[in-house]
């Protein structure tokens, strides 16, 4: 069988990002198909994110690029938000911010081991309360949030991570499933609400071979790098365009 490492996968990941997001903004070029394609690679992310987490020896400058990233974003969606308004161009992406709510509710869950009593309680709160915030607040945080708790609880179980993913899936199934008049009008939806096929990020994990691949600085920035600005660089495209039209 075929292994990868984890910059390898990221590169994977990374194209396929990019095509989802080609399609969006500019959906009369590219298939409809090519969303669902992409399902898998915001958890593939989440999960080599945990992995990172329990491989690091600074967690906690893990956590501060990580958030570091997501206001970095934010910062600069609102920028572009304002400046492309009169096209009604809009970018709300920021999976990094996701993945940061859910690296503090892990992180807050491993501190929580290393104390008793109180100090305990009030680190295993805080991490409760952040879940609803993840889940309500962040993009993709209905889907990413309980795939990351999945994978921290059940790290060492292949087969409980499994269960968890298979019993996520379909939840998001039934909650994404409309049926419509014709089965063609359904698959169509289904194809746009997509979320529950996150679970094809399976074949990426069972190929992982646990090895972190090329490690210096630029496999360590790209993604930091690469998701913002090929999302900035695709609504400056979009904007130029509804602008020349």
């Amino acid at each position: 069988m075929i292994k990868l490492n984890a910059f390898q996968l990221k590169i994977i990941a990374l194209i396929v990002m990019l095509m989802d997001h080609l399609y969006f903004s500019f959906p009369e070029v590219f298939p409809v198909w090519i969303h669902p394609l992409s399902r898998f690679v915001a958890p593939l992310f989440a999960y080599l994110m945990v992995e990172g987490f329990f491989h690091t020896r600074n967690k906690f400058k893990y956590n501060l690029r990580l958030f570091g990233f997501a206001v970095f974003m934010q910062i600069g969606n609102l920028v572009l938000n304002g400046a492309f308004a009169s096209e009604q161009v809009r970018l709300y992406n920021n999976i990094f911010m996701t993945l940061a709510a859910g690296l503090v509710i892990i992180s807050l869950l491993e501190l929580s081991k290393k104390w008793a009593g109180i100090r305990r309680i009030g680190l295993i709160a805080g991490a409760l309360l952040l879940i609803p915030v993840g889940l309500l607040f962040t993009e993709g945080g209905m889907i990413q949030i309980p795939f990351i708790l999945i994978i921290y609880f059940f790290r060492s179980s292949m087969n409980k991570k499994m269960i968890g993913y298979a019993l996520l899936s379909i939840g998001l199934f039934i909650i994404s499933y409309v049926p419509y008049e014709t089965v063609s009008e359904t698959v169509q939806m289904l194809m746009v609400n997509s979320d529950f096929l996150f679970i094809t990020v399976i074949p990426f994990l069972l190929v992982y071979n646990g090895e972190r691949g090329l490690s210096n600085n630029f496999s360590k920035y790209l993604f930091y790098v690469f998701y913002p600005l090929h999302l900035w660089i695709l609504k400056t495209a979009e904007f130029i365009l509804r602008q020349a039209g």
